[in-house]
């Protein structure tokens, strides 16, 4: 006849709460902060790209409302 496995006990919750901060003690000493000049950079880029975007976007609105408003004028005579 095959012995039962008894299942692992967990550990207490204090050593697993301890466990649980040494773990995120581990993972914020391997986090690396960009230098302030690739922010600036980067907030550049992001500032940059939200123009453009806003542009293109204003273009859009201007072209489809100048045309919709043909479209009543045709439709109105």
């Amino acid at each position: 006849m095959a012995k039962e496995k008894s299942p692992k006990k967990k550990p207490n919750i204090f050593k697993r709460i301890g466990n649980y901060f040494r773990d995120i003690i581990s993972e914020i000493k391997k986090i690396v902060w960009p230098t302030p000049k690739a922010t600036f950079k980067s907030t550049g880029v992001v500032l940059i790209a939200m123009v453009v975007v806003g542009v293109v976007i204003f273009g859009l609105d201007t072209g489809l409302h100048a045309l919709f408003g043909l479209v009543m004028d045709l439709a109105g005579n």
